[in-house]
């Protein structure tokens, strides 16, 4: 190894000073604080609904460091919506599993859905200075709708009956922004949140720990690495994740006597490195290249809508680490708040509809906090009698497949909004397929193209709704009743077949998956929402019903 750290390979560009376009006090329709994958997902996804938006980041670029490094295959779907998958795919490391050690054994092998019918890989590792680089790629191709000011901090939040004042600072200036709603995206410290004076409830855990990034060279599959009391460091949990461009991300526990600010200094840190990649096998140089504290935090704000401000991503909640859900919940936030958001600027929709943003991701937050609260306690035992539980968990599951379960550290998905107020009433007897409020699954079509026909997916048909409502007809060929294809003249809806044979002007399925996996039989109906969670769904559809059913959700 190099006793001396390393730059990371990715030099971020360095961004001047944003300036407003004229007077000192300006009016936008959409303010957003925070320039990391929250804001910009955002910001991207009101500039889909044609809606302009102002993004201002203290910082002078994208970050720096280690932060988030796992994007869900639920996000790659919302960012291929967004325009921004291809640097994603291009860079990214995907993987399907891990595999879990106990002391010298191993103890867990476990994948994640990957078959012939998905588009995308279940999971791919990938620093946030590239997550949020190849977001701004897309939103700097949309500056007439994403207007960026980087060096502009946050020093004032006044709120209004009809917005917010915002008063920001650069190093050359101060001014104020009116606007008439506000999205505080800007972190765990949030300004916003702190100037409304709201607190995130919940559980901030004692375990620490060490996260070092380094730089080396290995030919070693990409897979999620645990290792529970190793013997390159006896009585700590050490996680270990491949990023691109030869960058391992390496998380280990500390023990509860030992000092924090010594802990991360390299020469605390280098011979515990030296010591696990010798138990990997690994021989190759090393050098560091970021070393940082972690603790474990699950906390929430009990509302997500206050007035005109709407809070997301670590903003509006801090979710532990282990299965990887904070960067991904907050993308999820963002993709179902800038179509309501959209929708209500564009007087499509009232304000209310902002207030089921708030309900539908405070409850996923929850899921998430007690998923993520599971996975933590098994990481960082809080009590002696949970780390005995432990202790036994792992002496077992060598030889006792069933106790497996417990040690699986149950990767982030996409949460189902079951009791939404949005949904349709469910009184149809469908049997299998995906309900009201969950996301729709995946599954291979042919799309119409040019006249004739090309490959795609169910996530595809999405995209190609431009922001509306998506409607999918079961059908014997590729013809969507009149009175169902009308309903797009006056509402936001984009209707598409999905057919048992093929039609060129339709879309049908390639084998036989689609059907039996939406529990369709010809005249089946789903109404999906611009985020992908199903709306209502129909065995014989009548155009009265699709329309109550949509009016209801936008009022």
């Amino acid at each position: 190894m190099r006793d001396t750290f390393h730059p990371y390979p990715h030099v971020p560009k360095v961004y001047p000073p944003g300036k407003p376009a004229a007077a000192s006090t300006q009016h936008v329709p959409v303010l957003i604080v925070g320039g990391g994958p929250v804001g910009l997902a955002t910001a991207l996804g009101l500039a889909r609904h044609g809606v302009r938006s102002v993004l201002i980041e203290a910082d002078d670029g994208v970050c720096t460091g280690s932060r988030a490094i796992c994007i869900s295959r639920r996000s790659l779907e919302i960012i291929d919506r967004l325009g921004a998958l291809d640097g994603f795919l291009a860079k990214g490391l995907p993987w399907t599993g891990g595999r879990s050690f106990y002391r010298d054994e191993e103890v867990l092998h476990f994948t994640m859905q990957q078959d012939a019918n998905q588009k995308l890989p279940p999971m791919v590792n990938l620093a946030q200075y590239h997550i949020e680089q190849f977001l701004l790629d897309a939103a700097e191709r949309h500056s007439e709708l994403i207007d960026i000011r980087w060096q502009t901090r946050v020093t004032g939040v006044q709120q209004r009956a009809d917005g917010a004042t915002v008063t920001v600072a650069t190093p050359h200036d101060t001014y104020q922004i009116d606007t008439d709603w506000l999205v505080a995206a800007d972190g765990g410290r949030s300004v916003v949140r702190e100037a409304l004076g709201l607190k995130l409830r919940g559980t901030s855990y004692e375990g620490r720990y060490v996260i070092v990034d380094i730089h080396l060279k290995s030919e070693r599959p990409t897979e999620r690495l645990a290792y529970f009391d190793p013997p390159s460091n006896p009585g700590s949990t050490v996680l270990v994740h491949k990023q691109p461009d030869d960058i391992w991300r390496i998380d280990y526990q500390l023990r509860d006597d030992e000092d924090a600010q010594t802990a991360v200094l390299l020469e605390n840190v280098a011979p515990r490195v030296d010591s696990l990649l010798a138990m990997m096998g690994e021989t190759a140089p090393w050098h560091p290249v970021w070393i940082t504290i972690y603790k474990a935090n699950a906390l929430t704000l009990d509302k997500y809508r206050h007035g005109p401000v709407l809070f997301a991503g670590d903003a509006a909640h801090l979710v532990p680490i282990f299965g990887v859900r904070g960067a991904n919940s907050g993308i999820d936030d963002a993709d179902n708040l800038a179509w309501k958001l959209a929708y209500v600027v564009k007087g499509l929709a009232p304000q209310a509809l902002l207030d089921s943003y708030s309900d539908e991701r405070v409850y996923a937050a929850h899921e998430n906090l007690r998923h993520g609260t599971k996975s933590t306690e098994f990481m960082a035992p809080p009590t002696f009698a949970f780390e005995l539980m432990r202790t036994a968990v792992l002496g077992l599951a060598g030889k006792h497949a069933h106790v497996r379960t417990l040690i699986n550290p149950r990767q982030t998905s996409a949460i189902a909004y079951a009791q939404s107020s949005l949904n349709a009433p469910d009184t149809d007897g469908f049997s299998a397929g995906p309900a009201p409020g969950t996301v729709l699954p995946e599954c291979p079509l042919a799309l119409p193209h040019n006249g004739g026909q090309k490959a795609g997916y169910i996530t595809d048909l999405g995209k190609r709704a431009d922001g509306h409502f998506t409607g999918l007809y079961f059908g014997v060929d590729a013809c969507v009743p009149a009175e169902l294809l009308a309903l797009g003249d006056s509402l936001p809806l984009t209707t598409v077949a999905i057919s048992r044979g093929g039609a060129q002007g339709g879309a049908w399925h390639h084998a036989a998956q689609a059907f039996p996996l939406f529990d369709a039989r010809p005249g089946t109906f789903y109404l999906v929402r611009p985020d992908g969670h199903v709306l209502g769904r129909w065995r014989e559809a009548r155009a009265g019903q699709v329309e109550d059913a949509l009016k209801r959700a936008l009022s």
